[in-house]
């Protein structure tokens, strides 16, 4: 489980999230989920993160998920499609239960 906080855009922060998440499938994670409860904006690049992390775990046969999305940020995934196919949990409980199924 990877807890992010603040905005996710362009920029150091962004930077950081994405190489703890990349070191985490590199470890041999198969099965994550990033929960955003604390995550108040997203743009373009912190989008692209997420689905370079859901591209990565797909191309291992795993799992993303994602978790405690505020309304700001689930716009962003729904005018963008993404909640189509990444599954998204209200809360961090479900997620893990999502994945132990």
């Amino acid at each position: 489980m990877v807890r992010l906080s603040g905005g996710l855009t362009l920029g150091t922060s962004l930077k950081i999230a994405d190489s703890q998440i990349q070191s985490e499938i590199e470890d041999g994670v198969s099965k994550m989920v990033i929960d955003l409860t604390d995550v108040e904006y997203v743009d373009s690049a912190g989008l692209g993160m997420l689905m370079y992390a859901y591209g990565m775990l797909n191309e291992k046969k795993g799992t993303l998920r994602l978790c405690g999305v505020i309304e700001r940020v689930m716009s962003l995934l729904q005018m963008t499609k993404t909640d189509t196919f990444l599954p998204i949990d209200k809360s961090l409980d479900e997620s893990l239960a999502a994945l132990q199924g």
